[in-house]
């Protein structure tokens, strides 16, 4: 008779630790650089830990997804309910650290059904919320939803912080301080001067 392979706690600090490990290896080296060798290397713990936390790395990774996707929402349901909520989702969007996560995620689902799906139905989740709270705001500044639907607005935003984090890691650059100069003009046209860096979402994409 076979048993099932005892597997770690999931509030186990260890466990905590390796994820951690993980998500810095993919934010600083790409998806590529989270093996579990080098997973126990940066957390300093011995090789065979991975895999009494996770059965296999489709496991890490999707744990590491689901951790930072959860704690997005909540970043993102906070960052909406803010008095100058377009500043803010634009913030969140272009966070380096939010952008970077999102490629490297896109990237590593290609290639695993499981995550692709997860990844697609976290995503649905942050559109939806983004579409509500953009549509709420603009139709408070008095802005035709009609001409341009505020989904358009939120696929807008996600994707240019993607293709500029994209392009900087090429070493590419024309165009893209006179792109934020003008989505920041358009939005002290509707909110005002935007709030001091740390009130919410930083953002290294903050021209002033």
């Amino acid at each position: 008779m076979t048993t099932a392979r005892r597997i770690g706690a999931p509030d186990a600090k260890n466990r905590t630790v390796l994820l951690d490990a993980a998500e810095r290896l993919m934010l600083e080296e790409g998806y590529a650089a989270v093996t579990s060798r080098r997973v126990a290397e940066k957390a300093e713990l011995k090789p065979q830990l991975v895999h009494y936390y996770f059965r296999t790395m489709d496991e890490l990774y999707l744990a590491v997804f689901r951790r930072r996707a959860d704690e997005g929402l909540e970043t993102l349901e906070r960052a909406l309910k803010s008095a100058q909520p377009l500043w803010a989702l634009w913030r969140y969007d272009a966070d380096p650290g939010t952008a970077t996560f999102s490629v490297e995620f896109a990237a590593l689902a290609s290639h695993r059904p499981e995550l692709r799906a997860e990844v697609a139905r976290y995503g649905e989740r942050y559109r939806e919320a983004e579409r509500a709270a953009l549509t709420e705001a603009l139709e408070r500044y008095g802005v035709d939803v009609g001409t341009v639907p505020p989904v358009v607005w939120a696929v807008f935003a996600t994707s240019l912080s993607r293709v500029l984090i994209m392009e900087q890691a090429l070493g590419m650059s024309t165009g893209h301080a006179e792109t934020l100069a003008f989505i920041e003009s358009w939005l002290r046209q509707l909110e005002g001067e935007p709030p001091p860096v740390g009130a919410g979402t930083a953002s290294q994409w903050h021209l002033g």
